[in-house]
C-alpha cells in the first residue's frame, strides 16, 4: 500500500516498498551522464512497471535556445492510457513561468539557478528542477520529453526516483497536471485598466463593473471524474499599467449545470486566493507565494509568477470540478495569463484540449 512518508514521525518506521531509480547516467562508466534529444524528437525517459509511486523527479538541461523551458514538453501516461495525464511545458510544470529561471522552494517543488558561466551548450544561467509530487501508478508509467526546438537538446540530465509496492491503497488517485494560456484575456477595458484610477472607478459603477458569471473568466481547470484539486501556478504578463490581482476565484463542484450562480466557493481577489494581501510580496512559502517578479512595482507593466498549492486543504470532487478566476475586477484587464493546474483523480480523465503550438507558447519579449 502507499505509505505516508512525508513527516518526521514516519522516518523511523519500517518501509515495505523497494526503492528504485532511473537516471541519465553514462552506462559506459564515463562522465557523459546525459541524454540527447533530436530536434522534433519525442524521447521516452522512463517506463516503469507497477504497482509503484514516483516520489522525486530532477531535471536540468544544457541549452542554447533561450526559450527551451517552453519548447520542451513534459508528458506522463499512467497504466497504458492513450491521452497524457500530465502535459505542459517543462519549465511551467516546476513553476518556472515565462521561460524564466530563478531559485525558489515550496512544499512540492524547488529550483536552484547557477548564474555563473554555463557548461557545454548552455547559454545563460542553468537551473535544477525538482518535484516531490507523489505519482502513483498501478500497472505502468511512462514519461516523455518532446523537443519542439529547431535544434537538438545536447544534454538532458534526469533522475526518476520511485518505489515498487505490493499494491496501492484503494482510492489512490493518479496525478494530473494541465497547462493553459489565454493571450490576451478578454478584458472589457481593452488593453487593461489602471486599478483605482478615476476612469476605473467610473467604469466599475456601470454594468461592466459587475460579474455574476464565470463566462469570461480565465479558466484554470475543467475536469470530470472523482478526485481532488491540489493547486495551481500562474504566470501573468501585464499588458497595461495597473494592478493585475483584483480577480475573484470561483469553484463549481459536482454541478449538473456547472455554471449555475453562485459558485460553491467564491473568493475576494487574486492575491487573497494566493494567500497574500494588499498586493503580492516576493516570497516563496510552503503553499503559496510569488517567487519571481520582473518589477517590484504592482502598478506598472511586467511579468510575475505565483502559486497556491492545496497540500493541507485539497478540494474534493465526486463528478466534476470547474475552477476559474477573474482577470482584474469583473474581468476588466486583458493580460496574458498561463497556468498549470494540478489534481489527483481516478481514470479515465477528460482528454485535455489540444496544446497550443510552440510559437503560441513562447513568452512575450520586449523588442
Amino acid at each position: 500500500m502507499l505509505e505516508h512518508s512525508g513527516s518526521l514521525s514516519d522516518l523511523p518506521k519500517r518501509k515495505s516498498f523497494e526503492a528504485k531509480r532511473l537516471s541519465s547516467w553514462d552506462r559506459t562508466g564515463g562522465n557523459r551522464d546525459a541524454w540527447s534529444i533530436g530536434a522534433g524528437e519525442t524521447k521516452t525517459i522512463a517506463e516503469l512497471d507497477g504497482p509503484g509511486v514516483i516520489r522525486h523527479i530532477w531535471f536540468t538541461v544544457s541549452h542554447s535556445d533561450p526559450d527551451y523551458l517552453r519548447k520542451l514538453l513534459l508528458r506522463m501516461y499512467w497504466d497504458g492510457e492513450d491521452n497524457p495525464s500530465v502535459e505542459g511545458p517543462l519549465g511551467d510544470f516546476f513553476g518556472l513561468g515565462h521561460g524564466q529561471v530563478f531559485t525558489y522552494q515550496c512544499a512540492l517543488f524547488s529550483t536552484s539557478t547557477n548564474y555563473g558561466t554555463g557548461i557545454g551548450g548552455t547559454q545563460g544561467p542553468g537551473v535544477a528542477m525538482n518535484s516531490w509530487l507523489p505519482m502513483p501508478f498501478r500497472r505502468h508509467a511512462r514519461i516523455d520529453i518532446v523537443n519542439e526546438q529547431d535544434i537538438p537538446v545536447d544534454a538532458l540530465y534526469f533522475y526518476v526516483d520511485y518505489q515498487v509496492h505490493a499494491c496501492l491503497e484503494e482510492g489512490t488517485g493518479y496525478l494530473h497536471a494541465q497547462w493553459r494560456r489565454e493571450n490576451p484575456c478578454r478584458g472589457w477595458t481593452g488593453p487593461g485598466s489602471v486599478w483605482g484610477s478615476e476612469a476605473w472607478k467610473e467604469r466599475s459603477q456601470g454594468p461592466d463593473g459587475i460579474n455574476q458569471s464565470d463566462e469570461n473568466n480565465y479558466l484554470i481547470l475543467d475536469a470530470r471524474g472523482r478526485g481532488h484539486y491540489i493547486g495551481v501556478n500562474m504566470s501573468i504578463d501585464r499588458q497595461g499599467r495597473g494592478w493585475w490581482g483584483e480577480g475573484d476565484d470561483m469553484f463549481f463542484i459536482d454541478r449538473d449545470d456547472e455554471r449555475t450562480w453562485p459558485p460553491d466557493m467564491h473568493g475576494t481577489g487574486s492575491e487573497d486566493y494566493l494567500g497574500h494581501a494588499w498586493g503580492m510580496q516576493n516570497t516563496a512559502h510552503l503553499y503559496c507565494g510569488q517567487p519571481w517578479a520582473e518589477q517590484e512595482d504592482h502598478f506598472n507593466y511586467g511579468k510575475v509568477c505565483v502559486y497556491r498549492y492545496h497540500v493541507v486543504d485539497p478540494i474534493p470532487f465526486r463528478r466534476s470540478i470547474r475552477i476559474s478566476i477573474e482577470h482584474g475586477h469583473a474581468n476588466d484587464r486583458s493580460d496574458d495569463i498561463c497556468s498549470t493546474a494540478y489534481w489527483y483523480q481516478e481514470e479515465p480523465h477528460k482528454p485535455f484540449p489540444k496544446l497550443l503550438p510552440v510559437h503560441l507558447r513562447l513568452p512575450n519579449r520586449v523588442s
